[in-house]
């Protein structure tokens, strides 16, 4: 994703490098923002962002700059960095504070946008990614687009087991995926269904071969198994933060967007106009009905008088 670049070495990659490394002093991706000159003591100056290490006892200055071929990383220069944003306004880490499970479904019920959406508000949570959160709602038997205040007890309970387990086995082995469990999603999660090298498909309880199938999730793109994974319409679950039932509080049902809002008026209006518009076709078709009568009626008069005068 993003990652650091040491003048003269070529740039570091979490997992696979290009074949060809550029060494090109600045990097082409680099963020032009901030010019840092560090030292033990201290720092000084504002120009683009490479970063001088240097210590008292060497001569020698490092630069370093920031690589950021995506453009998803920030760089901030803060005085407290834990009391403000956006360190301050990060979730609850899994790994080092994971709310207990009655806090744990308060966060989550109080919701209603779709569970992997939450799972990666890293306002919840901080630290969980687009694989882990469809690692973590594999195991817990959720389908990703299920809204979170219609989760059941017991899926409350696993999506909370879940998301501190995954976190903790994918840190203990250092995020290393070749030491991941065999039974990880995230062994067959890639490529969309093209089979990998060396990878036994991903197989079910029972033993048959799962079917995994994607689905864009909170823009993000996310990958579930149909047969463990169901997506459900459950009776919205009440507000577990709520003290009282008759305290005035709003009603437990999920609130209408504005663009559902919209939606549903649109479609009143419309069904008005279509009811209108079929009256007045009716209006004009009888009364078109009636002036067609009318002068078939003149007609026949005209024509009884002619003959009457014709007879006399």
């Amino acid at each position: 994703m993003s990652g650091a670049m040491v003048k003269g070495e070529a740039p570091t990659y979490y997992k696979r490098a290009p074949s060809k490394p550029s060494t090109d002093w600045p990097p082409r991706f680099m963020k032009v923002n901030t010019f840092l000159l560090i030292q033990i003591c201290g720092f000084s100056q504002e120009a683009q962002f490479v970063l001088h290490v240097s210590s008292p006892s060497s001569t020698t200055v490092t630069e370093i700059a920031f690589l950021d071929a995506r453009r998803l990383g920030r760089i901030r220069l803060v005085k407290s960095p834990l009391n403000e944003p956006p360190i301050s306004s990060l979730g609850f880490d899994p790994i080092l504070s994971m709310p207990s499970l009655d806090d744990f479904k308060q966060l989550v019920s109080k919701r209603s946008c779709p569970i992997k959406a939450l799972l990666l508000d890293q306002s919840f949570s901080a630290g969980v990614g687009n694989w882990v959160a469809d690692e973590i709602l594999y195991h817990a038997r959720i389908h990703p687009e299920q809204r979170t205040n219609t989760l059941t007890e017991n899926q409350l309970a696993a999506l909370h087991r879940q998301t501190s387990e995954v976190c903790r086995i994918a840190v203990e082995v250092n995020a290393d995926d070749y030491k991941f469990p065999q039974d990880w999603l995230f062994r067959h999660r890639w490529g969309k269904g093209k089979k990998s090298k060396g990878v036994e498909p991903l197989q079910l309880p029972s033993g048959e071969p799962a079917t995994i199938k994607w689905v864009t999730v909170g823009g993000r793109t996310s990958a579930y198994v149909v047969e463990l994974q169901h997506l459900t319409k459950s009776k919205v679950l009440p507000d577990l933060s709520a003290k009282d039932d008759d305290d005035g509080s709003e009603s437990d049902l999920t609130v209408l967007s504005d663009s559902s809002a919209r939606e549903v008026v649109v479609k009143s209006v419309n069904k008005k106009r279509k009811l209108t518009t079929r009256k007045k076709r009716s209006e004009v078709s009888d009364g078109v009905d009636a002036h067609s009568a009318k002068r078939i009626r003149i007609s026949r008069t005209r024509s009884q008088s002619k003959m009457k005068g014709k007879a006399d």
